[in-house]
């Protein structure tokens, strides 16, 4: 597969991500042709953990979630962890972000903890998706059915959404990141 150069933006803070589902799907992407862009809130680096405890690898930002738009990007990723996926959801722009890929039928996904993100822009509910277990009742709540699988991939809102529910998903969501932008999704 090849994604043609196709743009592809991830949402993140600058701490607490998860080291392996920002570097892991960063890379499966641009190994498939993509050009991948990290926001993070401020212009420093994004300091990940690893298993949300011990400090990971520090990843370069690209630019902010306050300069950022939908315009030119095929796709958005939202990686976890818990603490970035906690202050991520309280940000305007992360939000704003979400909303305008969405709008525009361009796929959303997230993982882990990053569902989050979509309650809090209102894109989770009447949708078929995982997450971390522990944020079920949370989706289950904005209306969403949950799924106990690697990842789902709803195609029923307007927009694909993709989600999976671990790191041990990683090559599974990655996958149906590259599928969806492979088979018909935005050639931006």
């Amino acid at each position: 597969m090849s994604l043609d150069g196709r743009n592809v933006l991830i949402l993140t803070t600058n701490y607490g991500t998860e080291q392996d589902e920002l570097t892991k799907p960063a890379a499966a992407l641009r190994e498939a042709g993509a050009r991948v862009t990290i926001a993070a809130q401020k212009d420093d680096a994004v300091q990940t953990l690893v298993s949300d405890r011990r400090p990971g690898a520090l990843v370069p930002s690209d630019t902010t979630l306050a300069k950022a738009t939908a315009d030119g990007f095929a796709a958005v990723v939202v990686p976890g962890g818990t603490v970035n996926a906690d202050r991520l959801r309280t940000d305007a722009d992360a939000r704003r972000l979400l909303s305008a890929f969405a709008d525009a039928g361009k796929p959303v996904a997230a993982i882990c903890h990053g569902p989050w993100l979509l309650v809090e822009s209102g894109l989770a509910g009447d949708r078929e998706l995982t997450s971390y277990p522990s944020l079920r009742s949370d989706l289950e709540n904005a209306g969403a059915t949950w799924l106990d699988r690697e990842v789902v991939v709803d195609t029923s809102g307007g927009h694909p959404l993709i989600t999976s529910r671990r790191p041990g998903d990683l090559d599974a969501f990655a996958a149906a990141i590259v599928d969806a932008l492979d088979t018909g999704g935005n050639r931006e």
